[in-house]
């Protein structure tokens, strides 16, 4: 039986303030619920480990924006209508949250978006519930090769873009920006006080970069990578020396279980997902992301990582 943990009285949440200010939100309902929940689910598999297990619902924070995304777009929403954009141009792959988030942000905020799509063969096909969902809030679809794609960070190709798509405000990959850490700095401060480790599923590394940097000393932050090839070490740094001056907080990245790459889902871990939802009377669990982390986190307890007494927090970032 999952019980309520306390929940931190942070300051409030700056890029609500901002966005409230202009007007941004009264489009937006239910407004965004931040501080996120925290929930102590008992499981006995760190129970027997002396392992203290809560849940941090980001997944929870708006329902029209999938999982933790509002802290990354929040902070770019305010940028955006600052510097007069009417447009939003960002990248992600077939099945990105990111890009849903961004046209369900667009939509409600009245800015035209152009999602970048990896995978020009995909034009052929028709779309899949994640593309299609985005087409209905707005979003321009632009799919490029897999080799236009590995571009995305190539200033000829965004200058290219840029006039294709008349000037809009591009976003990275995942939102992972400067912006979009500082913005994820304040799941940091909402867990002070609260956790011995605070851990999270890395895709481009924006999450984890803010929340070592918001947390306070004694506590540290885990990345689990959901893609293989052990790059994040070096993205997390970069983002942390862009939004904060020089890297922040005591963090590490475990990447032993991506399960062979970025959506790979293999029978196990749909097994373990299945079976954590129904050991926790939760919703399903969304398997790209938060099923990978609780994974992790299972066999670490299992292996000794966390000691006795200690308290794990795993950020929920998404939905299934």
């Amino acid at each position: 039986m999952n019980t309520a943990a306390p929940v931190p009285q942070p300051p409030p949440d700056p890029d609500v303030r901002a966005l409230a200010a202009r007007g941004a939100l009264d489009a937006l309902t239910p407004a965004p619920r931040l501080p996120s929940p925290l929930t102590e689910v008992r499981d006995e598999r760190f129970a027997q480990h002396g392992i203290r297990l809560l849940l941090k619902r980001d997944d929870l924070i708006q329902p029209a924006l999938p999982g933790n995304k509002w802290r990354k777009l929040a902070p770019n929403l305010v940028a955006a209508l600052d510097a007069g954009h009417t447009r939003l141009l960002t990248f992600g792959g077939a099945w990105s949250n990111h890009l849903r988030a961004t046209a369900a942000a667009g939509r409600l905020l009245g800015l035209a978006t152009v999602g970048v799509v990896r995978g020009d063969e995909l034009a052929e096909r028709p779309l899949n519930p994640s593309l299609a969902r985005c087409a209905a809030d707005g979003m321009r679809l632009h799919f490029v090769s897999r080799a236009d794609y590995r571009r995305r960070n190539d200033p000829d190709f965004l200058g290219w873009l840029a006039d294709r798509f008349d000037g809009p405000m591009v976003l990275p990959e995942g939102g992972s920006n400067a912006a979009a850490a500082r913005g994820c700095a304040q799941l940091g401060r909402e867990l002070r006080g609260l956790t011995d480790v605070a851990a999270v599923a890395c895709g481009t590394g924006g999450t984890l970069a803010g929340l070592a940097a918001g947390l306070a000393p004694g506590q540290r932050a885990l990345g689990v990578p959901v893609v293989a090839g052990g790059f994040l070490e070096t993205d997390v740094a970069a983002l942390q020396r862009s939004a904060f001056g020089s890297v922040r907080g005591d963090w590490s990245l475990d990447d032993r279980f991506h399960c062979g790459g970025y959506a790979r889902t293999p029978p196990q871990l749909a097994d373990f997902a299945a079976d954590f939802a129904a050991r926790h009377a939760l919703p399903p669990v969304e398997r790209v992301h938060v099923a990978k982390l609780l994974y992790g986190l299972t066999a670490l307890a299992e292996e000794g990582a966390f000691p006795a007494g200690s308290t794990v927090t795993a950020v929920v970032t998404g939905r299934a």
